[in-house]
Protein backbone atom coordinates (compact mmCIF):
# COMPACT_ATOMS: atom_id res chain seq x y z
CA UNK A 1 0.00 0.00 0.00
CA UNK A 2 1.29 3.47 -0.87
CA UNK A 3 0.37 6.77 0.73
CA UNK A 4 -1.76 7.36 -2.35
CA UNK A 5 -4.01 4.54 -1.12
CA UNK A 6 -6.45 5.32 1.69
CA UNK A 7 -6.45 3.25 4.87
CA UNK A 8 -10.24 3.09 4.84
CA UNK A 9 -12.84 2.07 2.24
CA UNK A 10 -13.16 4.58 -0.59
CA UNK A 11 -16.81 5.49 0.18
CA UNK A 12 -15.80 6.42 3.75
CA UNK A 13 -12.95 8.58 2.50
CA UNK A 14 -15.20 10.31 -0.05
CA UNK A 15 -17.75 11.01 2.65
CA UNK A 16 -15.15 12.47 4.97
CA UNK A 17 -13.10 14.40 2.42
CA UNK A 18 -14.73 17.80 2.94
CA UNK A 19 -14.23 17.59 6.69
CA UNK A 20 -10.68 16.30 6.18
CA UNK A 21 -9.83 19.27 3.95
CA UNK A 22 -11.12 21.67 6.58
CA UNK A 23 -9.13 19.86 9.28
CA UNK A 24 -5.92 20.08 7.26
CA UNK A 25 -6.43 23.78 6.60
CA UNK A 26 -7.19 24.41 10.28
CA UNK A 27 -3.50 23.81 10.92
CA UNK A 28 -2.15 26.27 8.34
CA UNK A 29 -2.82 27.73 4.88
CA UNK A 30 -1.68 25.39 2.11
CA UNK A 31 -1.61 25.09 -1.66
CA UNK A 32 -3.32 22.19 -3.44
CA UNK A 33 -0.35 19.83 -3.68
CA UNK A 34 0.48 20.31 0.01
CA UNK A 35 -3.15 19.63 0.92
CA UNK A 36 -3.03 16.35 -1.03
CA UNK A 37 0.20 15.42 0.77
CA UNK A 38 -1.31 16.13 4.20
CA UNK A 39 -4.38 14.06 3.41
CA UNK A 40 -2.13 11.17 2.36
CA UNK A 41 -0.13 11.51 5.60
CA UNK A 42 -3.40 11.16 7.54
CA UNK A 43 -4.25 7.93 5.76
CA UNK A 44 -6.90 9.36 3.47
CA UNK A 45 -4.95 8.69 0.31
CA UNK A 46 -3.72 11.30 -2.13
CA UNK A 47 -6.69 12.72 -4.02
CA UNK A 48 -6.26 13.46 -7.70
CA UNK A 49 -6.66 17.03 -8.92
CA UNK A 50 -9.91 16.07 -10.62
CA UNK A 51 -11.50 15.46 -7.24
CA UNK A 52 -9.47 17.80 -5.00
CA UNK A 53 -9.86 21.08 -6.88
CA UNK A 54 -13.62 20.85 -7.46
CA UNK A 55 -14.06 20.24 -3.72
CA UNK A 56 -11.77 23.17 -2.88
CA UNK A 57 -13.78 25.37 -5.26
CA UNK A 58 -17.04 24.23 -3.66
CA UNK A 59 -15.76 24.94 -0.15
CA UNK A 60 -14.58 28.35 -1.34
CA UNK A 61 -18.00 29.16 -2.84
CA UNK A 62 -19.62 28.15 0.46
CA UNK A 63 -17.33 30.54 2.34
CA UNK A 64 -15.60 27.80 4.35
CA UNK A 65 -12.19 28.53 2.81
CA UNK A 66 -10.60 31.46 1.02
CA UNK A 67 -7.95 31.35 -1.67
CA UNK A 68 -5.24 33.80 -2.62
CA UNK A 69 -2.43 33.76 -5.15
CA UNK A 70 1.11 33.55 -3.86
CA UNK A 71 4.26 33.75 -5.90
CA UNK A 72 6.27 30.54 -6.01
CA UNK A 73 9.90 30.64 -4.93
CA UNK A 74 11.22 29.17 -8.15
CA UNK A 75 8.22 28.81 -10.38
CA UNK A 76 4.76 30.06 -11.20
CA UNK A 77 2.39 31.38 -8.59
CA UNK A 78 -0.16 29.12 -6.99
CA UNK A 79 -3.36 29.35 -5.03
CA UNK A 80 -3.02 29.07 -1.28
CA UNK A 81 -6.12 28.09 0.68
CA UNK A 82 -6.94 29.06 4.25
CA UNK A 83 -9.81 28.28 6.59
CA UNK A 84 -12.31 31.09 7.26
CA UNK A 85 -14.36 31.64 10.41
CA UNK A 86 -17.28 30.00 8.61
CA UNK A 87 -15.01 27.03 7.89
CA UNK A 88 -13.89 26.78 11.52
CA UNK A 89 -17.50 26.70 12.69
CA UNK A 90 -18.36 24.10 10.06
CA UNK A 91 -15.37 21.96 11.02
CA UNK A 92 -16.38 22.08 14.67
CA UNK A 93 -19.96 20.99 13.84
CA UNK A 94 -18.78 18.24 11.51
CA UNK A 95 -16.29 16.90 14.06
CA UNK A 96 -19.10 16.77 16.62
CA UNK A 97 -21.27 14.93 14.08
CA UNK A 98 -18.48 12.40 13.42
CA UNK A 99 -18.07 11.79 17.16
CA UNK A 100 -21.81 11.13 17.47
CA UNK A 101 -21.65 8.75 14.51
CA UNK A 102 -18.77 6.82 16.10
CA UNK A 103 -20.73 6.67 19.36
CA UNK A 104 -23.75 5.30 17.53
CA UNK A 105 -21.58 2.59 16.02
CA UNK A 106 -20.05 1.66 19.38
CA UNK A 107 -22.68 1.95 22.12
CA UNK A 108 -20.14 0.83 24.74
CA UNK A 109 -17.92 3.89 24.14
CA UNK A 110 -17.77 6.66 26.76
CA UNK A 111 -19.01 9.10 24.11
CA UNK A 112 -22.12 6.99 23.58
CA UNK A 113 -22.91 7.16 27.29
CA UNK A 114 -22.58 10.95 27.24
CA UNK A 115 -24.97 11.07 24.26
CA UNK A 116 -27.43 8.82 26.10
CA UNK A 117 -27.23 10.96 29.26
CA UNK A 118 -27.93 14.09 27.20
CA UNK A 119 -31.28 12.70 26.00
Amino acid sequence: MTDADPLWPTPWVRGAMGTALLAVLAEEPLHGYAIAERLAERGLGRPKGGSLYPLLNSLEQQGAIAASWSQGDSGPGRRTYRLTDVGRERLSRERDDWHRLVAALDPASPTAQIQEDAR
